[in-house]
């Protein structure tokens, strides 16, 4: 298989023209060999001269010795007149054979800079699957560099007879394919990408809200064990959804402020969302108790307030959502089933890998038990390094078809490279055409213990850290900044399209330190990295097989 650049374009959603190119695309990447390069621009973009130049080459493939062919791929129907091959857009109509001299003709020219004076080889081809040239000889192109409707099935087999793999190399080969990947600079579209993947992530986890609404048991206790990615959050959503249309009062409660104010911005109108915490707070303050956050014992009185409360039938609820059970004490469950009306319905959500905080295992007599190991979030390539670096009693089984661009691991030794490090990730980020929206750089550490947390920038990249407080309307206060940089502990819950998991460091790989990997891994929708310490990077190491 073909190598493609950029990575990510089997998960883009496309009609038209754009459709039919990538589907030439998949006949490139799986029909070509393995040292073959294939550089296209069906979804990517670059600004010249202020304007977006799309697709002005449909396909450039370059061979192992640095040989370029470009393929111009005409769909439909073209017209054969005295000056050649032409094709009709709305008004317009384009000579075909003069567009496929121009494109070469300014590749040459720009590989000529790119090279320094090295030679160069740039050849073009015309590719129209769903017409016969009639007559090639007068179509204004060479005919063998013509792939009509009658030769289709051979695409890949003249490209190869053009750009014959033993070919010698050319001297400048390294920097024509520096110059296709860079210079032109191919990156992808991100915010299509990831809304592409979103969209496919929400369809195909809507398989455990779809079948977990369709349990029924009395009295209606279902305890739902998922991996990440698995759907949970897609299920409450639901489960919020049917409440609301239902005329039920639902309650939603999880361990985690950033998750909590995650879920209220996503979340219908008219559903209660707390941390437990935030809900003990809330029946403090209705019974005319004030919790003062600055002195000590607070989240303690707030949890004996909870263990004292015994609400009347007219404030219960009628459903309750119980998520990140992993990091709730079974009194907790037990306080907050309390507010749950006798016929009402209890749902716990929880992930043991996700078990941060080192909590017993739940004890749940008497709940129905429902268990997914399929990941659909995370692209294959993260979800194939997970399960070969860490050592899972339940190694996550595939959901997403997506393949993703490579994870990408690298090492550090102390705090100055660590921070050099974690700077070139963010660049790379950039690079690979991830806005600074859709990065976040993940400590391993707490943001107490991280040696990140002194810092507002990393090179020239600002940092956008929590700092703790909240405005008026109970939303948290950032600094200033581009880059999100937050810890492990309050990212869980969440994800991004592009996840820097820096600051990895541990000397054995204990419980504690496969589960927090594998939070942050599986934070990634789309591109992982890993910065892992030298002594972290051999004891990950260890544990591969010889």
């Amino acid at each position: 298989m073909a190598r493609v650049v950029p990575t990510g374009w089997r998960e883009i959603q496309a009609s038209g023209a754009a459709l039919r190119e990538l589907e030439t695309l998949g006949i490139l990447a799986d029909g070509l060999p393995d040292d073959y390069t294939v550089f296209h621009g069906v979804h990517w973009t670059r600004i010249e001269r202020r304007r977006a130049l799309i697709g002005e080459i449909d396909f450039a493939v370059m061979a192992p010795s640095g040989h370029v062919l470009l393929i111009e791929q005409k769909a439909g129907v073209l017209r054969e007149g005295p000056d050649g091959l032409v094709k009709h857009y709305d008004k317009v109509d384009k000579n075909v054979p003069q567009q496929m001299a121009r494109n070469a003709d300014a590749l040459r020219n720009r590989l000529r800079e790119a090279c320094q004076g090295l030679p160069s080889f740039v050849d073009a081809l015309l590719y129209c699957p769903d017409y016969q040239v009639r007559d090639p000889g007068t179509a204004g192109i060479e005919p063998a560099r013509i792939v009509d409707s009658r030769r289709r099935d051979s695409l890949c087999l003249v490209i190869r007879q053009i750009l014959p793999p033993d070919a010698p190399a050319l001297e400048a080969r390294d920097r024509i394919e520096r110059f296709l990947a860079e210079v032109l600079e191919l990156v992808p579209d991100s915010d299509a990408t990831s809304a592409a993947i979103g969209t496919l992530y929400t369809r195909l986890s809507g398989g455990l809200a779809h079948w977990a609404r369709r349990i029924d048991c009395t009295p209606f206790r279902l305890h739902v064990t998922g991996v990440a990615g698995s759907g949970k959050t897609q299920l409450a959503l639901a489960l919020m959804q049917d409440a609301l249309s239902a005329g039920r009062r639902l309650l939603y409660v999880c361990y985690n402020r950033p998750l909590a104010d995650h879920v209220a911005q996503v979340a219908p109108g008219g559903i209660a969302v707390a941390t437990y915490h935030q809900f003990g707070e809330a029946l403090c303050k209705a019974a005319g108790e004030a919790i003062d956050f600055s002195a000590p014992g607070a989240f303690a009185r707030i949890e004996s307030a909870l263990d004292r409360s015994t609400p009347e039938r007219a404030i219960q609820f009628d459903e309750l959502i119980i998520d990140e059970g992993q990091d709730f004490r079974g009194e907790w469950v037990r306080n907050l089933l309390r507010h749950l009306k006798p016929e009402g319905r209890a749902w716990l959500l929880e992930d043991p890998l996700q078990n941060l905080y080192g909590r017993a295992p739940l004890e749940l007599p008497g709940w129905v038990s429902l268990r997914s190991d399929i990941n659909y979030r995370s692209p294959a390539r993260i979800r194939d390094t997970i399960n070969r670096l860490l050592p899972l009693e339940h190694p996550i089984e595939a959901g997403s078809p997506v393949q993703g661009p490579e994870v990408e691991i690298m090492t550090y030794g102390d705090t100055s490279s660590l921070l050099a490090a974690s700077a070139r990730a963010i660049t790379q980020a950039y690079a690979a055409g991830f806005k600074p929206p859709q990065i976040a750089l993940v400590t391993y550490r707490g943001r107490e213990r991280s040696a990140l947390s002194p810092f507002d920038r990393l090179g020239p990249h600002a940092l956008r850290a929590p700092t703790g407080e909240f405005d008026l309307f109970g939303n948290a206060v950032y600094t200033e900044g581009d880059i999100l940089i937050d810890s492990v502990h309050r990212f869980k819950g969440r994800s991004a399209p592009c996840v820097i998991l820096t600051e990895v460091d541990f000397e054995t790989l204990d419980e504690t330190a496969i589960r927090r990997i594998y939070v942050g891994a599986t934070r990634a929708s789309l591109k992982l990295m890993l910065l892992v310490s030298e002594r972290a990077a051999a004891a990950l190491l260890a544990t591969l097989p010889a």
